[in-house]
């Protein structure tokens, strides 16, 4: 792992990445010795600008970002560390420097699309129709698309199993509103059971 820390003045940039989620958590920097004393400890740490020295993160809040993964990219003049962070990394305390929203993909943003259309009661919207049928039906709909993923599960038509395994994670979101939970939250009890 060579790094060509001359190319930029000493000083190359680093992305910090949620090794669990790939959420991009922060932007640091780190000179020759930040970068092998993050190697050698385990723990990410940087050169601050600001103060002009090594700055482990979290040596104040005890917020220490514990790296599993290194990669350099292809020009040898970044890298990109995959960490598991103990809490939250921004310093306004938010659990990324980039903000919550829409930073976790697809599913997230779909369940904000789902709560929308329940919150604002679209009443031409199939999903705000079935909240409103109430939390039984809510349910019933959740088991009859397990049902038919299992179904499909013992067939060889692939486009079948994945619609309907789509159909499952579309009625599960809606059944997560129904409930007031959300996925962040089920996200979190799979993430402590993978310690």
């Amino acid at each position: 792992m060579k790094i060509d820390f001359n190319k930029t003045n000493g000083l190359i940039p680093v992305i910090i990445q949620d090794e669990r989620t790939l959420q991009v958590l922060m932007l640091g920097y780190m000179n020759e010795e930040a970068f092998s004393k993050t190697k050698t400890e385990g723990i990410v740490t940087f050169f601050s600008r600001s103060k002009n020295r090594l700055w482990t993160k979290g040596e104040e809040s005890g917020n220490f970002l514990t790296v599993k993964n290194i990669q350099i990219d292809c020009d040898q003049d970044t890298i990109l560390i995959k960490v598991i962070p103990k809490n939250t990394v921004c310093h306004t305390g938010s659990f990324s420097c980039f903000g919550e929203k829409d930073s976790k993909g697809f599913l997230y943003e779909l369940e904000s699309k789902i709560a929308q259309r329940i919150d604002d009661q679209v009443e031409d919207s199939y999903t705000y129709s079935l909240f409103q049928r109430g939390i039984n039906k809510v349910a019933q709909k959740v088991g009859e698309e397990a049902v038919e993923l299992v179904i499909e599960a013992k067939d060889d038509n692939e486009d079948l199993f994945k619609n309907e395994a789509a159909d499952l994670l579309y009625h599960f979101l809606i059944l997560l509103k129904a409930k007031n939970f959300s996925l962040n939250e089920i996200e979190k009890i799979l993430l402590n059971r993978n310690q």
